[in-house]
């Protein structure tokens, strides 16, 4: 009997240590695919901001619970049955998506930075008419919309990372990839939108250092805003790239992939700073690719739109 027990215990201790393991795999699954989807998780949360503006700022937390929920929706029960599928019956398919949505990052990143430099040219979208909860309707069901696109493009780089794994793992990962930067994104979100307001409530009271934070917190907004912006679109760019670069070497096209790791090891090799030199030009390295080939859809783009305009 005691020998029984022990051999049970032993079998529990074992099951443990696999399950721990098990819980390891998951945890740095997790955190990788995340930490490669950073580029739309920025972009995402420099974009969100302005589907709270012209609203009251009652009604800005509330719009943003809104989106947040239906952006849970649009990963949960639309974007993670998708991929599994995907994965369980389709697997090769998963790299070619992966590399449109780069081409799509690499064209959103490259047109902000053609209209930065050269320009806004798209049309004012037209006023819409309505009361306030039919506007405010209109915004989340259009954020939401726009959510669905950043959420494909999360949800399939975390898929390529995890492809290799079994399915319930992926699963496990993708639906904590979606809770956790669903979370992390509209919180940071609702947090930018009423630093106004804390900024204005601790500008009104009476201590100095309470009243100079508030007002640095006012006048620090703007400027984090336009930080954040360019962050993100440097970020759709180099991600974008560094996603046809490794595509393009699964396909055997291993050229522009040796040139990035050429370019990685010799920055590498400077004092002190090695690391950082490194990841800097590896990431320099995709920055250039996905300019290129961005340039390439947008000069595309704006061909066949002056083509549809002369014959319209």
């Amino acid at each position: 009997m005691p020998s029984g027990l022990v051999a049970l215990l032993d079998d529990v201790a074992a099951i443990t240590k696999l399950a721990a393991a098990s819980l390891d795999d998951v945890a740095a699954a997790t955190g990788k695919a995340g930490s490669k989807a950073m580029g739309v998780i920025v972009d995402d949360a420099a974009v969100t901001p302005r589907y709270v503006a012209g609203f009251t700022a009652k009604r800005e937390l509330p719009i943003i619970g809104k989106i947040a929920l239906g952006s849970l929706r649009n990963k949960l029960l639309i974007l993670l049955p998708a991929a599994l599928l995907l994965s369980a019956f389709a697997p090769w398919l998963v790299t070619p998506l992966l590399m449109l949505g780069g081409a799509y990052l690499c064209y959103e990143g490259t047109e902000k930075v053609v209209e930065a430099i050269f320009g806004g040219h798209a049309a004012e979208a037209a006023p819409v008419e309505g009361d306030a909860a039919t506007l405010e309707a209109q915004k989340v069901s259009g954020a939401i919309r726009t959510d669905l696109i950043l959420s494909a493009e999360i949800m399939a780089i975390a898929l390529a990372e995890v492809a290799s794994s079994p399915i319930i793992t992926q699963g496990i990962v993708l639906a904590l990839v979606s809770v956790a930067i669903t979370l992390g994104v509209y919180g940071v979100v609702a947090l930018i939108v009423k630093m106004d307001d804390i900024g204005l409530f601790l500008a009104r009271r009476e201590g100095a250092v309470s009243r100079a934070v508030g007002r640095g917190l006012v006048i620090g907004m703007p400027i984090l805003m336009r930080v954040l912006a360019i962050i993100g679109t440097a970020a759709m760019i180099w991600v974008g790239g560094g996603i046809l670069v490794h595509g393009l070497e699964t396909f055997g096209v291993s050229g522009p992939a040796h040139v990035s790791h050429a370019f990685s090891t010799a920055a590498a090799a400077l004092p002190a700073i090695g690391g950082v030199a490194s990841w800097t030009a590896g990431a320099a390295f995709a920055a250039v690719v996905g300019l290129v080939v961005g340039g390439a859809i947008v000069l595309g783009h704006s061909a066949v739109t002056r083509l549809r305009g002369g014959h319209a």
